[in-house]
């Protein structure tokens, strides 16, 4: 059984214990409500760090790694190129300024132009006797298509001569069939031409002889300029045989453009010719 001094000091010994435990979290609040992050700033301590958020401000951190600068480019021309030249100034003059300019001393010639009608040498005329009856009586000139077909003249011949046996003898052409058959070729290659004889006309294909049977060596007989025959060599596709004068007798006497290369002069002849035979043909140089 338990004496009442036990009890007592069970109680006292209590009621030591509560006072320690508030002695305890009276001391835990004191020391937090004095702990050093609530603590007031000195004067010192704030001098510090406003220094430091002025250096901060001076120089603020880069947000990101800078790269080198690129090369300059120099423009070693741009000292060589002389600056542009002043502007000009444009000033209206008057009539009486402008009639009061004295006048260029150097002498002014005034060239004249060429007539296209080609004058003859003395002692020559215009007509001629007809050459053949396929030509009329003036130079280069020969009869229309449906005047030698109306006069039953269909059939043009001429003379050759083979440069291997050196014979001589006629050839004859189908007029009607040989004209055909060139001015199709030029209406369906006129635009390719370019105004220049093309390499078929420039170096023909010539007949083979009859007597030694040689290939490419028949070339049409030719004599004097008044008496070609014109219509034979254009049926023959031979007008590449004559002389560039030859061909410039020609287009002098046909009112053409003389002047000029060879494939020049020889395109205007065979246009020519065929616009003697077919005047509303596309023969038009």
């Amino acid at each position: 059984m338990s004496s009442p001094l036990n009890g007592f000091g069970h109680r006292h010994g209590c009621h030591d214990k509560e006072e320690d435990d508030k002695e305890e979290l009276y001391l835990e609040l004191s020391l937090s409500s004095t702990s050093p992050c609530c603590t007031p700033p000195t004067s010192t301590s704030m001098s510090s760090i406003m220094s430091t958020v002025s250096v901060c401000a001076e120089s603020p951190p880069p947000l990101f790694i800078s790269s080198p600068p690129p090369p300059t480019y120099h423009n070693h021309f741009a000292a060589s190129i002389p600056p542009p030249p002043p502007p000009h100034n444009y000033t209206m003059r008057s009539s009486q300024e402008i009639g009061s300019v004295a006048p260029s001393s150097r002498p002014t010639t005034l060239r004249t132009r060429r007539s296209p009608v080609q004058t003859l040498k003395p002692g020559k005329t215009e007509t001629i006797p007809a050459p053949f009856p396929w030509a009329t009586t003036k130079r280069a000139t020969i009869y229309s298509l449906d005047y030698l077909l109306s006069n039953q003249i269909g059939i043009i011949g001429g003379g050759v001569q083979c440069k291997r046996c050196d014979k001589m003898y006629q050839m004859e052409y189908d007029l009607r069939e040989k004209f055909v058959e060139i001015a199709t070729f030029i209406a369906e290659n006129k635009s390719a031409m370019h105004d220049r004889a093309p390499a078929v006309w420039m170096n023909p294909n010539l007949p083979n002889c009859r007597f030694c049977c040689q290939n490419n060596c028949v070339r049409p007989f030719i004599d004097k300029k008044k008496t070609i025959n014109w219509l034979f060599l254009l049926l023959g596709q031979m007008l590449g045989c004559c002389k560039l004068d030859q061909l410039k007798y020609f287009c002098k006497h046909t009112k053409n453009h003389r002047t000029g290369a060879k494939d020049r002069v020889l395109y205007l002849t065979y246009l020519g010719l065929c616009k003697q035979l077919d005047p509303t043909g596309p023969f038009d140089a």
